[in-house]
């Protein structure tokens, strides 16, 4: 048996074709941004869902209202029975850890985009892709809030003519509802990673450099946290520092989980003994919420901010990434056709048309002068 030197051994072949008349295809379609980005999606396009559960997804297609354009379909990406479609595009809504569903889309050469991807993962996508050389768009939208974060960031930088220093302060809504792929980066927590700051690469501790800032209006305690546009935006952007920080929405959670950091807990407690508990520090099992996040860019002694607020959520957020990642990747967006090969969600030819798309969406921007940047203080 021979094998490509692309493609690891005895691996699933899956097949999917390009067809322009065919279903948006959804990977993890039915998850709990799965569900929210099928809603979207279903609006304009007819949409193929997979998961491991039919049954989760045929109830989506009844809660879409029986759009009659809406299939469901078994992928499990842990069982190595071939999956075979042909789609219009496909979007990774569920981590992909043997990049089966970005090698099929590749190797078919349909429109690709992702957006659950933590860093090193999305490294590996990017040198697998690179590899394959796919002949349609494969993008790389899993910067914080599907690529969200990435572009407003890219809009505001447009406004300043660069982006020296890019800033992110996110406050996680502990009322709101998140799934459990959304929250795996946990796992990473005990891991140190790479950083860009004034221009050089240093490897940082997540959880280190705390501090406070207001986000919306609202003091909150953040931490620095690995997230895959520190390590896009100084290649896209030219940026020279790029940080991201998180906390919640309670002041006694963040206190808690910044103690769990201080006792080691993420070194010591890896593996599956400790998995619950790890997960249950950012799981959340609420009703509903608000997205919130504050995005500080600066240029050449300017700076602005940017106050990103979804009243809908964080799965909704991330699920209009999505959205806005499809449309690009199918060239849906009013800009040229994306080109083949990878990209990033930040390299939108025309970002500021970005901020009027998320309007429309539901999601409020306000950007406002900067008076200090979103520096732990």
């Amino acid at each position: 048996m021979t094998t490509s030197p692309n493609t690891p051994a005895l691996s699933p072949v899956d097949t999917l074709t390009h067809d322009p008349r065919g279903p948006v295809l959804l990977v993890g379609g039915y998850g709990t941004v799965g569900a929210e980005l099928a809603r979207l999606v279903a609006a304009d396009h007819p949409v193929l869902l997979t998961g491991r559960s039919t049954e989760r997804g045929a109830a989506l297609v009844r809660d879409l209202g029986g759009a009659p354009h809406a299939e469901v379909r078994r992928w499990d990406l842990a069982d190595p029975a071939p999956f075979e479609a042909a789609v219009s595009a496909v979007v990774g809504v569920v981590n992909d850890p043997d990049d089966r569903v970005l090698r099929a889309a590749a190797a078919g050469g349909v429109p690709y985009a992702d957006i659950t991807r933590w860093t090193a993962r999305l490294q590996r996508a990017a040198t697998v892709a690179a590899l394959l050389r796919p002949g349609a768009p494969v993008l790389l939208s899993s910067a914080w809030m599907g690529g969200v974060v990435s572009l407003v960031a890219a809009a505001l930088a447009e406004r300043l003519g660069g982006a020296d220093r890019v800033e992110t302060a996110i406050r996680w809504d502990l009322a709101d509802r998140a799934g459990a792929d959304s929250v795996e980066f946990m796992d990473r927590l005990g891991l140190d990673y790479e950083v860009v700051r004034e221009g050089r690469r240093r490897t940082v501790a997540p959880l280190s450099d705390a501090g406070t800032v207001r986000i919306g209006g609202r003091p909150t305690r953040v931490a620095r946290i690995d997230t895959p546009e520190q390590f896009t935006l100084p290649l896209t952007l030219g940026t020279a520092t790029a940080t991201t920080r998180i906390g919640f929405s309670s002041a006694l959670s963040t206190r808690a989980l910044l103690a769990a950091k201080h006792t080691g807990f993420f070194r010591w407690g890896r593996g599956e003994r400790w998995e619950s508990a790890r997960r249950a520090l950012l799981h959340s099992p609420g009703d509903g919420g608000t997205a919130l996040l504050r995005i500080d860019v600066a240029h050449g002694g300017r700076g602005l901010t940017a106050v990103v607020e979804d009243r809908a959520g964080q799965a909704h957020l991330t699920a209009v990434g999505g959205l806005l990642a499809l449309r690009r990747a199918l060239g849906t967006d009013g800009s040229a056709p994306a080109p083949a090969g990878v990209s990033f969600p930040e390299q939108a030819p025309r970002p500021s048309e970005v901020l009027p798309a998320l309007a429309a969406l539901g999601v409020t921007v306000d950007i406002r002068p900067a008076t200090g940047l979103n520096a732990a203080a």
